[in-house]
């Protein structure tokens, strides 16, 4: 992979933790334009890798770049204003909002208008107000899920929240999107949406980053994959490649047909 190929990237990055090292050197470059996946035991350092990328942690050592731009250092919201944008293994939510508000809100990250401007109705509040009902229902056009449109968050059935959950991701209109762990807790008509959805999003220009456990999944929709072990990393290959490197192998996947 070429430098210029790269949308994000993790230049011999570390992470400690006190006397805890959860990362260790690693390099990692995610193809503008790709699906990439980082997979691994639980413990190998994944998420640690996407709270680094969105401004939680800061490395101890390394440097991390997006766009050609360093972004080790920014602030999670400032992250999220260059092109970054994530979602969670546990759900997050605005339970009592509706879910194109709870798209709204993602969408509010964009918007220029002032408290004072919202307060009193000024014209560009309105106008914002009104491009993001319709950014939203498109974003929950593009999920399949405007059916749900006016219905509260909480009421929502565990996938639709899932998908509810991207949908408001999107709205920040990022370059980027990290997924963690999407299909946790999916059944398997679910996840065989959730392949269709994630290709979708790349299809329209998003970069797709996933951490995910199910291999079915990973092995479906990516075009290339990295795998942690103790905070190293010890493959970065396409899927096929990966699912009978011996390392990995050993490492995570078990024999190679636990793979498919």
């Amino acid at each position: 992979m070429t430098e210029s190929a790269a949308l994000l990237e993790l230049r011999t990055v570390t992470q400690q933790f006190g006397g805890v090292t959860a990362l260790s050197e690693v390099d990692l470059g995610v193809p503008e334009g790709a699906i990439f996946a980082l997979i691994g035991p639980n413990g190998a350092g994944k998420t640690t890798v996407f709270n680094l990328i969105t401004g939680v942690y800061r490395p101890t050592a390394g440097s991390l770049w997006f766009g050609g731009a360093k972004i080790s250092g920014k602030r999670p919201h400032e992250v999220a204003r260059v092109g970054i944008a994530r979602t969670f293994q546990n759900i997050r939510l605005f339970d009592n909002m509706s879910a194109l508000e709870n798209v709204m809100v993602g969408a509010d990250a964009r918007h220029d208008s002032s408290v004072v401007g919202a307060a009193l109705g000024l014209r560009r509040h309105r106008r914002e107000e009104r491009d993001g009902r319709e950014r939203g229902m498109q974003l929950l056009d593009l999920v399949g899920i405007t059916r749900v449109a006016e219905d509260t968050a909480k009421g929502l059935s565990y996938g639709d929240q899932r998908r509810l959950e991207i949908a408001r991701a999107l709205a920040t209109q990022p370059r980027l999107l990290l997924l963690d762990e999407p299909a946790a807790g999916m059944n398997p008509a679910e996840k065989e949406q959730l392949g269709v959805l994630i290709r979708k999003i790349r299809d329209i220009g998003v970069t797709v980053f996933l951490i995910e456990h199910d291999m079915g999944l990973v092995m479906q929709v990516s075009d290339r994959v990295a795998v942690l072990d103790f905070g190293q990393k010890i493959a970065d290959d396409t899927p096929s490649a990966v699912r009978t490197d011996p390392r990995v192998i050993e490492a995570y996947l078990g024999a190679p047909a636990d793979a498919t």
